[in-house]
């Protein structure tokens, strides 16, 4: 883990800032700005596109009755990909297109699926806290008659005093 936030925090900034001037060296500073704000425009607009097919089938899952697993990794990889492309530098923004172009996106889902379809059996089969497993409720059809009671010290026919 330390590893992998050592590569968030401190390679990945530099390896955005190298490949900055490199592309600031070869077409200059105003078209490298230029082209990042064009990029950061068309993804946003490619993320509010593609945001709302994915809130459509979502709520398409919903109506049909369908657990829309699918559709919230769907959500949960344009969000991704939306603020990768609105975040400065050439390389996010390559991996925010992939998350948010579908293709792309469904090899990605496909592959996260994989990696952690294990972990996330697991984590849903043990109980919260690590405890003992409880048993499933089950559900009793009760048969019988109701009976009404007066209240306490009183019998059947008196009234309570007022």
């Amino acid at each position: 883990m330390p590893l992998l936030l050592v590569v968030l925090f401190i390679v990945v900034p530099i390896a955005e800032l190298v490949v900055l001037i490199q592309v600031g060296q070869l077409i200059g500073v105003w078209w490298t700005i230029a082209l990042l704000v064009a990029d950061a425009v068309l993804g946003s607009m490619l993320a509010r596109s593609q945001g709302r097919t994915v809130w459509r089938r979502f709520n398409e899952a919903l109506t049909a009755g369908r657990v829309p697993a699918r559709e919230t990794m769907d959500g949960a990889l344009v969000l991704f990909g939306g603020a990768l492309l609105l975040t400065p530098g050439f390389l996010s923004d390559v991996l925010g297109a992939v998350l948010l172009l579908p293709p792309t996106r469904a090899v990605v889902r496909r592959v996260l699926v994989r990696r952690f379809a294990g972990r996330m059996v697991a984590s849903m089969s043990a109980p919260p806290g690590g405890g003992a497993r409880t048993r499933p409720r089950q559900a009793y059809d009760v048969e019988g008659t109701a009976v009404d009671t007066p209240p306490d010290g009183l019998d059947a026919g008196q009234r309570p005093a007022t």
